[in-house]
């Protein structure tokens, strides 16, 4: 089992791991570390310990001032490359948007993140960046949540976005969820900036899905300790229901827990000696004479086929 430590790129809150060896840095610590795109600098996130993972590299050392010089000028050199990329892009009349800059460690590749409608030709544009910035270039694109990430921001409940502070992947969400939790379904009220559905729709769904199924819903018929009734209102989060009892329809219902109240169908299935709703006696079975059973020929004869032979005179 290999020794890793865990890791995470350019503030971002993706974590990663990584072969350590005999090392033992610190949380906090900047390390470089050999992946497949070559050297690149990381803070750890996770101490060193035994697990088993797919490691993305190995550690090779921990960052000192000079590494850590290198990146510094590396990130001063961001803004100007990001000036001259937009104009780039603009010359070659390309529909893209730039969101972001990845520098790797030793600045021998450069990653560009762009969103755009639909698919870009931009091998043009690579030639120019390749030829300009003296690296490798790579461009992806990514969608309209992965640019909220990247960018960060406040959302309407007054915090940083969830995907740019602690969520590090996306999951899928629904409408339907926000129709079992209540909510409405006004889009401004249900969308984030990104103009999707808001990620936190999502936390509190195995909650709601639990309690739909426990709690009666409006309008099913229940036993109540007051009699039977009729579910006007379900409360979910504070698991209570108010029904209208069958012997008071002109009365205002009354609230019960869901502990208290059995759903009429099932309470006719108890078998506890009483008389059940959906008891149902049995047909008398009709014992026509339609119904005998068909007498059975002599065994022996067969049945005459065709017209019968005429007698001789």
């Amino acid at each position: 089992m290999p020794t890793v430590i865990g890791v995470k790129f350019n503030g971002k809150n993706k974590e990663y791991f990584f072969s350590c060896g005999n090392f033992a840095p610190k949380i906090g610590e900047s390390v470089v570390l050999e992946s497949h795109f070559g050297l690149e600098l990381a803070v750890v996130s996770q101490e060193a310990e035994m697990r088993e993972v797919s490691s993305s590299g190995k550690m090779l050392r921990i960052a000192t001032a000079d590494d850590a010089k290198i990146a510094t000028e590396v990130e001063a050199r961001k803004t100007d490359i990001s000036q001259k990329t937009a104009a780039k892009i603009a010359e070659h009349k390309l529909e893209m948007k730039l969101i972001e800059i990845d520098f790797i460690y030793d600045s021998n590749k450069i990653v560009f993140y762009f969103t755009a409608d639909g698919r870009v030709d931009f091998r043009g544009l690579v030639r120019d960046l390749a030829s300009m910035f003296k690296a490798r270039i790579e461009l992806q694109q990514v969608g309209v949540r992965d640019e909220a990430k990247m960018l960060s921001g406040v959302g309407m409940c007054g915090e940083q976005f969830c995907c740019s502070r602690f969520l590090t992947d996306f999951h899928p969400v629904s409408i339907k969820m926000a129709k079992e939790q209540g909510i409405s379904l006004n889009p401004t009220k249900i969308s984030g900036v990104c103009g999707r559905l808001m990620c936190c729709l999502k936390y509190e769904q195995d909650s709601y899905s639990h309690l739909i199924k426990i709690t009666p819903k409006v309008g099913k018929a229940v036993k109540t300790p007051d009699g039977f009734g009729e579910v006007v209102e379900a409360a979910l989060l504070r698991g209570k229901v108010k029904v209208r009892l069958d012997k008071s329809p002109d009365s205002p219902p009354i609230e019960y827990g869901i502990a208290d109240v059995v759903l009429k169908s099932e309470f006719a299935k108890k078998d506890d000696g009483k008389a059940k709703f959906d008891d149902k006696k049995p047909k008398d079975e009709d014992k026509s004479a339609t119904d005998k059973p068909e007498a059975k020929r002599p065994a022996g004869r067969r049945p005459r086929r065709g017209p019968a032979p005429k007698k001789d005179k």
